[in-house]
């Protein structure tokens, strides 16, 4: 059955403003039912949870079907939330760190989002750990294993990597790294923020310890989950309140959970999960859009051989923020910078500046593309 994009559009209301979407990769637009979910949470009889009231129970299903859902969705064994990617990330790096010693090793790539590097990054100094630097190719965007591999030690600790840089869309082989982190005994802390909403997540195949992802990028509300083994999650002691339960996974999480957001989350799953023949339609509506763009001469940065429905572009002679402007005034929403993938916009030669960036979602059609084309073409 071919993507029904016409019928799956009909769920965002958003959409009725006009605009062709392509900034999806910084937070996707919500479907009618994820919306509905977060209301109809929000005028519910909700308490904090537990077994005595009704609105007790409520909120305590809420949590279990949406740790249930995700789980399922990622092929993980437990999953912790948070209020964001960024925060779990630097509430891990702490946690893990506190048994790192001098001469240490953490890996981080250049590819990545800064949320998979500063937090080790800053972690590593306060242990006084050593960060080496996994760069990847500025001509083809490909980060190869070797890129990552070459760096492990019987010291490594920690291997940070992005399953799908946000700015390039690159989509490393995840699984073989890993593999051979694995041998030196370090952990796999794999960002899927930008490879969840494109790809089908297995989070086992990946052979990840950690992976984090957040649900405001895959149609849902502003909210961060970290997977993880629950048997791993044991060892950990993360710093908490004394009255606060020690039992996993809630003893990451840091206060009331957000009721209203969790049951969005699920609906966001089950709505993703209803999309069928997604990657092979969103990768179809890239190729238009890059042939369309270098037919124009526009200067392509996305490359690699395996990658997410991203394209990051610069127009000669015009500055990034002019062309997003520019973009913006025919309705087309193609943002630009570096979006906090700042090693990664530096490494490419592109600056703190960087260039305009592209995404294809689920709500993006033939006709959204076609006018992204246009709207570039009047600025040659």
């Amino acid at each position: 059955m071919a993507y029904d994009v016409a019928a799956v559009r009909a769920h965002f209301p958003a959409l009725r403003e006009g605009a062709a979407h392509f900034d999806g990769p910084g937070g996707a637009q919500v479907p009618d039912v994820v919306a509905d979910a977060v209301r109809d949470t929000l005028i519910s009889a909700v308490s904090n949870r537990g077994g005595v009231t009704a609105s007790e129970r409520r909120a305590e299903e809420i949590v279990r079907t949406a740790r249930r859902t995700m789980a399922e969705f990622l092929n993980a064994g437990s999953i912790v939330f948070g209020r964001s990617m960024t925060q779990l990330t630097y509430d891990f790096a702490r946690t893990l760190s506190k048994n790192w010693r001098p001469g240490d090793e953490i890996i981080v790539t250049r590819m990545d989002h800064d949320a998979n590097i500063r937090p080790w990054v800053q972690a590593a100094e306060a242990a006084r750990a050593t960060v080496r630097w996994a760069a990847f190719d500025r001509t083809t965007g490909e980060l190869p294993v070797e890129a990552v591999t070459r760096l492990l030690s019987d010291r490594t600790r920690v291997v940070a990597v992005t399953a799908a840089s946000n700015l390039l869309g690159t989509r490393p082989d995840v699984a073989e790294i890993a593999r051979a982190a694995h041998e030196m005994a370090a952990f796999v802390y794999v960002d899927g923020v930008h490879y969840t909403p494109h790809v089908p997540v297995d989070v086992e195949a990946l052979d990840a310890d950690f992976f984090v992802c957040s649900p405001y990028k895959f149609l849902g509300p502003h909210l961060g989950v970290l997977a993880a083994a629950p048997e791993l999650l044991e060892t950990l002691r993360p710093d908490k309140l004394l009255p606060s339960t020690n039992a996993v996974p809630e003893r990451f999480e840091l206060g009331t959970l957000p009721y209203e957001l969790l049951a969005g989350t699920t609906a966001a799953v089950e709505f993703m999960r209803s999309l069928d023949g997604l990657e092979e339609y969103e990768l179809g509506l890239r190729e238009r859009m890059e042939t369309g763009l270098k037919e124009l001469g526009v200067r392509v940065y996305s490359k690699a051989a395996v990658r997410t429905p991203t394209v990051l572009f610069s127009v000669d002679g015009l500055d990034p923020a002019e062309v997003y402007r520019r973009l913006g005034a025919e309705g087309v929403n193609a943002p630009a910078g570096h979006f906090y993938a700042l090693e990664c916009s530096r490494w490419l030669g592109l600056g703190d500046k960087g260039a305009v960036r592209a995404g294809i979602g689920p709500y993006t059609d033939e006709s959204d593309v076609d006018r992204l084309l246009q709207a570039v073409a009047k600025l040659r």
